[in-house]
């Protein structure tokens, strides 16, 4: 068995060797940094590579070592990244309300998966008969550039890459160290930072030197494969092009490495990743699993490469609303992520999120919040509590919370994830503008007016300054302002929210647009609530006409609309023509909700009321049943709303004189409200007691 040697004896051993020279020291001093990199000691093979360096400060060489701002070796540090890749990485999360959140690519431009940005990763060793000082220095400084990249040190490593471009620019070609492995890593690294278009250029120039110096067809497929990437991440629009490349790179790929190389599986699991963002799933699946086929094999089951496939293929599942199968696929990432990559960490916490989104999208709100709840942990814990992912599981609780019916849960949620994002994000970002707007919600649901029109004021502020005054968000928030003046009884104030929402939503859409319509409709209830009718019928009226052409006759939007109207020619004494408007008002209910919705049994009333007040009472006794009969098929026999149905039935037969049933409904009516335990009443109306004392003469003294 061959001894082990420490770093120090191979420094040493190697100097009895031969003739120390300031060359052989350095390439000495490389290897044994080399080394260290290969094993993991990123501080100790840095603080070695540097040694090197430092030995070749005083070398004789045929052109001067270009010199960049990283020239002072006290401004470096060997311990925890210096850059906060991790905020820079991956797409940020949507804020939608629901399957869009696993829509984005969490889990790319990091380390732990390939998507084959990185070709040249390998550290490079000096040939013990090297004499050449060029291939010294340039080996030195790339392996700086990849030792600093590897702890995580991005400028640092920047800074390394450019002196070896630099140098290969001065000196030539070196077999080991070219224009086209420098190109690359520093492609990757600005690409790893988010500058996509510095990024583009150095891979663009590294596919030029591939051809010029007539590189073999891997070289050339690298660089396809990094350039498509590129243009995926860049724009939507650019997808197609992205495609022709990687399918280029598969082909040559497939050429020169067989079908079953992990390089396919990368390419392939590229390919699939388009398909996904172009919303076709089927063949994303497809693609999907050959790439994972492929790299199973290859890799091994446990591989994180195995496991960002199996999170694509879950997801690709999730799209298609195969539930059961995309949960199988997220539990098998989920196990191999924590096994490789720990329970705190980013993408476990991400994987948590997708699986509390597929339960909530089954219904179960426990289960969906339980696992929410463990997304939180884990990306607090991986990220810190200040994280724009953080804020956003925060939100996702918040939201679960409100659906759940828990308000002041929800409230929590939301005002600590607005607390974080106004932490980690510029004051007049669009996630606290939907933060803001939540919490905004919860407390108008509440009935806490007040406090929601401060915090939409606060949210008016802010798309204000962003936007100008003029654009449709601002128009959004003031409706929501101008509906809690309305419900304040401030008519004036919500008049003139809903009016600026008019003129700027007329500014940008026809006419003819449902945006405008609204606010017709919410303009006319402020005007009829200030009885102002005549102008309040205008605005019901155009808004009618609107949606009658967006949206059709038999929409429950139009429903709204002919019962406005028909409530105000009630008002100003034209039963007949509000009789019309509140009978097709209920013709469009029964076509758009169903026969027995809450809306339905309201119009029933409401028509029932007008005959009544006309003397039809066959008529309204006629609606007031049909009403009575869905409440208690709806509701059984024992709530308000039969007990109210009953009266109104009981009063109508006291104007008829059917002292039985009068007696029958009135009796049902009490007993009700006596056994929930209501402070609702008997209310008698229409009273004909003459016509009463004929039949019941024991009832002569009452009338």
């Amino acid at each position: 068995m061959a001894i082990q040697e420490d770093s120090s004896s191979m420094l040493a051993n190697s100097k009895k060797r031969a003739a120390p020279s300031f060359s052989f020291e350095a390439a000495v001093l490389n290897d044994v940094g080399v080394s260290h990199l290969k094993r993991g000691d990123n501080i100790d093979s840095i603080r070695f590579l540097q040694k090197a360096f430092y030995r070749l400060q005083g070398s004789f060489y045929p052109s001067p070592i270009p010199r960049t701002p990283f020239d002072n070796f006290a401004d470096m540090t060997c311990g925890k990244a210096s850059d906060k890749v991790d905020q820079l990485a991956g797409h940020t999360a949507q804020r939608c309300q629901n399957k869009e959140s696993t829509k984005g690519l969490y889990i790319y431009q990091r380390d732990e998966y390939d998507e084959g940005m990185h070709a040249y990763s390998q550290p490079i060793h000096i040939e013990d008969t090297c004499t050449d000082d060029r291939k010294i220095i340039l080996a030195v400084l790339y392996n700086l550039g990849q030792a600093h990249l590897r702890q995580g040190q991005n400028q640092e490593a920047l800074g390394w890459f450019e002196r070896a471009l630099s140098l290969t620019q001065v000196t030539g070609v070196d077999e080991d160290v070219n224009s086209v492995v420098v190109h690359q890593n520093i492609g990757y690294l600005l690409y790893r930072m988010g500058r996509y278009a510095e990024a583009m250029l150095h891979y663009q120039k590294a596919f030029v030197a591939v051809r010029e110096l007539g590189m073999e067809e891997s070289h050339l497929a690298a660089c396809m494969n990094c350039i498509a990437v590129l243009y995926f991440h860049k724009s939507p629009s650019d997808a197609d092009e992205s495609m022709k490349l990687f399918q280029k790179c598969l082909e040559i790929r497939r050429r020169v490495l067989g079908n079953d190389h992990s390089d396919v599986g990368t390419v392939l699991n590229n390919i699939g990743r388009i398909h996904y963002m172009r919303n076709d799933y089927d063949e994303a699946l497809s693609v999907y699993q050959e790439a994972l086929a492929i790299r199973r094999k290859a890799l091994g089951e446990a591989h994180l490469d195995v496991a960002a496939t199996v999170f694509n293929t879950g997801q690709t599942h999730h799209q298609r609303g195969e539930l059961d199968e995309a949960m199988e696929y997220y539990g098998e990432f989920l196990k191999l992520a924590q096994a490789r990559l720990g329970v705190e960490h980013r993408d476990v916490a991400v994987m948590f999120k997708c699986i509390a989104q597929i339960h909530h999208e089954k219904g179960e709100m426990e289960e969906a919040k339980d696992m929410f709840e463990r997304a939180l942990n884990a990306a607090c814990a991986a990220l810190g509590e200040n994280h724009a992912e953080v804020a956003s599981i925060l939100n996702k609780i918040g939201n679960l919370s409100f659906e759940m019916g828990n308000l002041a849960l929800a409230l929590t949620y939301y005002e600590r994830g607005l607390k974080v994002e106004r932490a980690v994000l510029d004051g007049s970002h669009s996630h606290i503008v939907v933060t803001l707007s939540n919490i905004a919600q919860i407390h108008k649901r509440k009935s806490d007016y007040l406090s929601a029109i401060k915090v939409y004021t606060e949210v008016l502020k802010i798309q204000t300054r962003v936007h100008g005054g003029d654009h449709t968000d601002v128009a959004g928030t003031l409706s929501s302002m101008g509906l809690i003046h309305y419900q304040l009884n401030d008519y004036l104030a919500a008049f003139e929210c809903y009016q600026e929402a008019l003129r700027i939503r007329r500014l940008h859409f026809s006419d003819d647009h449902v945006e405008v319509a609204s606010t017709l409709n919410s303009v006319g209830l402020v005007l009829f609530k200030q009885g102002i009718y005549q102008i309040a019928k205008e605005c019901f009226t155009e808004s009618l006409r609107m949606r009658l052409k967006i949206l059709g006759k038999d929409h429950k939007d139009v429903a709204i609309l002919w019962y406005n109207i028909g409530t105000i020619l009630l008002e100003t004494g034209e039963d007949d023509k509000a009789l019309v408007y509140y009978k097709e008002t209920l013709r469009v209910e029964r076509t758009a909700l169903g026969p027995t919705h809450d809306d339905v049994v309201l119009t029933l009333q409401h028509i029932g009321q007008v005959h009544r007040q006309r003397g039809e009472l066959d008529q309204a006794l006629k609606y007031f049943e049909e009403a009575l009969f869905i409440e208690r098929k709806k509701r059984g026999n024992e709530c308000v709303s039969v007990a109210k149905l009953l009266n109104l039935v009981g009063n109508i037969h006291l104007q008829f004189g059917n002292l039985d049933d009068l007696m029958a409904s009135y009796t049902e009516a009490a007993r009700i409200y006596i056994k929930i335990g209501s402070e609702e009443t008997v209310v008698i109306a229409g009273h004909n007691f003459y016509s009463l004392t004929k039949i019941c003469p024991m009832s002569a003294p009452v009338a």
